[in-house]
């Protein structure tokens, strides 16, 4: 069998989305792919404690903890700096450690990444992937399920529907092109957290499903290569 894709997952909380992951992997839903490491920006967050279940190695990474930033920093100029400087050092990190993955996954991930950790990995052919609650083009960044959820109720949500993706991270925040695409109709009478939940409930099966086959690209190139 050939080498494995080796998968980085960064996550800020609880970590559910990284089970399923860690899951599939060891069902071989995931096939011959490998999570060599997670990283975490929030130092109780409890996806560490689903990565030592697992026996998978974990890193705290914080914008603040590790001096970057000063706590109450209001700057513009000096905001934009520290986020600059981060995103390089964990660039750096993440292509230097032996565990240099094939594929990195943000489950949970509650950071925007910018170019200066995405152009790096990109020179380094390392594909970057999210899941995002809201299809290809609609309701970028946060509270996207809640802002779907407020047009429906004012009867602009297009043909009633939202949904989830998993796409390919770029500068534009999830804007990048989609790998999968489920659609997730919204319902009369159903309040925002029903619609949260029903959304939350195919997020595990989406995102392995698109770790899958990305992973599977990943394989078939390398054995083209060998």
């Amino acid at each position: 069998m050939s080498d494995p894709c080796k998968i980085l997952v960064f996550a800020s909380g609880n970590g559910s989305n990284f089970q399923a992951l860690i899951d599939a992997v060891s069902s071989g839903a995931i096939p011959n792919s490998k999570i060599v490491r997670l990283i975490v920006n929030k130092s109780k967050a409890y996806a560490t404690t689903r990565a030592d279940n697992a026996g998978i190695p974990w890193e705290y990474f914080n914008l603040i903890s590790h001096g970057f930033r000063q706590k109450g920093e209001a700057d513009p100029a000096k905001l934009q700096e520290s986020r600059d400087k981060y995103d390089a050092a964990l660039a750096e990190k993440v292509l230097k450690e032996d565990y240099k993955p094939d594929l990195v996954i943000l489950a949970g991930w509650m950071y925007v990444f910018g170019k200066a950790f995405l152009d790096p990995l990109e020179a380094e052919g390392i594909k970057i992937i999210n899941l995002h609650p809201a299809l290809p083009g609609k309701y970028d960044g946060t509270n996207a399920i809640g802002r779907a959820f407020e047009d429906f109720r004012a009867g602009k949500l297009e043909n009633n529907m939202t949904g989830i993706m998993v796409h390919y991270v770029i500068a534009q925040v999830d804007r990048g092109a989609p790998i999968l695409v489920k659609e997730i109709e919204c319902r009369e009478g159903e309040e925002l957290e029903q619609l949260e939940q029903r959304i939350h409930s195919h997020e595990h099966e989406l995102i392995v499903e698109a770790a899958a086959k990305v992973a599977g690209e990943i394989l078939d190139k390398k054995n083209q290569t060998q």
